[in-house]
């Protein structure tokens, strides 16, 4: 019953934080950009709003755009489940729940899905964001499963928790497949969430948003939840990077002290990971879509040197 519990905390933080890390981000750039910043908690008031407001579906949508929200909400809410946040010794560790493939073919059903509903309506902007996102995921996808792979290998598992296990209880050695791997995991996390260099969430200029030119025709509680989900997402990715590459404070065990530090270490880290983002897209600008292929290249380059490095170095 306790460890039930836990796991139903553990999902709900990543529902209720979320907004909260977006926010403490937003903040951030505005602060090195000389700007004077929103509340943190705005990411929260403007879900609140959205949820309030009428949903005004187009005529031509069929039941693809109305599932695609829902759907994407869902494999959120399964992400977080598969994704330990502060604790590892689970059950839920030992039911193959929380593969590796198994998330990127959530998140790759997600996308499939959300392509469709931009084309559904048969707008320009909907087409024009569908084939940029796939564009970016055909090479996205490939890096973030040859990054899994190093770590499965070195784990002899592809449970997540089963990874970070086992990275806590070895001893501490600096591999230099995880030094490639995490650069690899953390360009694909821009990638992924759709960040600077490879996307802007705060344009809505024609010529350069991919992510916003699919979802402009959703408006209430369905873009609510395509919004929350994006959330999720980036907080599931940052939590990827700080518990895998940082695994230290993470609970071992179900006390309440250890949880609580696994708590607190969990969440600083998100905050660290979270000014390190807003430092990186503060200094870079936002690629041209013809350049996003050289960024993505060169992630892939250095996916397949934290694989190769393993295998020559390690094993």
């Amino acid at each position: 019953m306790k460890t039930l519990l836990i796991e139903i905390i553990q999902v709900l933080l990543f529902l209720a934080l979320s907004p909260l890390l977006l926010g403490w981000i937003k903040c951030l750039k505005c602060l090195l950009q000389n700007r004077r910043p929103p509340s943190i908690i705005q990411p929260y008031f403007n879900l609140i709003k959205l949820i309030r407001k009428q949903t005004i579906v187009p005529c031509e949508a069929s039941w693809i755009f109305r599932f695609t929200p829902y759907l994407m909400f869902s494999v959120s809410i399964l992400a977080g489940i598969m994704v330990p946040l502060f604790a590892i010794n689970l059950p839920i560790a030992y039911m193959q729940i929380g593969d590796v493939i198994v998330l990127i073919g959530l998140f790759a059903l997600a996308r499939f899905f959300l392509v469709l509903a931009g084309m559904d309506i048969g707008t320009a902007f909907g087409g024009m964001g569908s084939s940029r996102e796939m564009l970016i995921s055909s090479l996205a996808e490939p890096s973030a499963l040859l990054v899994l792979f190093t770590l499965a290998m070195t784990a002899s598992s592809t449970n997540l928790y089963l990874i970070i296990k086992h990275l806590i209880e070895s001893s501490f050695v600096l591999r230099p497949s995880f030094v490639f791997a995490f650069l690899g995991l953390a360009m694909i996390t821009l990638a992924e969430t759709g960040r600077i260099p490879i996307d802007n969430p705060a344009t809505h200029l024609e010529l350069t948003m991919t992510h916003e030119a699919m979802i402009l025709e959703y408006s209430g509680r369905y873009l609510a939840l395509i919004e929350w989900s994006a959330q999720i997402k980036l907080m599931v990715y940052l939590v990827l990077l700080s518990n895998i590459f940082f695994p230290w404070g993470i609970a071992t065990n179900l006390t309440l002290s250890s949880l609580s530090i696994g708590l607190l270490a969990t969440i600083l880290k998100l905050f660290g990971f979270g000014l390190i983002l807003a430092i990186t897209e503060t200094n870079l600008a936002k690629l041209r879509l013809f350049r996003a292929p050289y960024f993505l290249s060169i992630t892939f380059m250095l996916c397949l040197l934290a694989i190769l490095s393993h295998v020559i170095l390690e094993i």
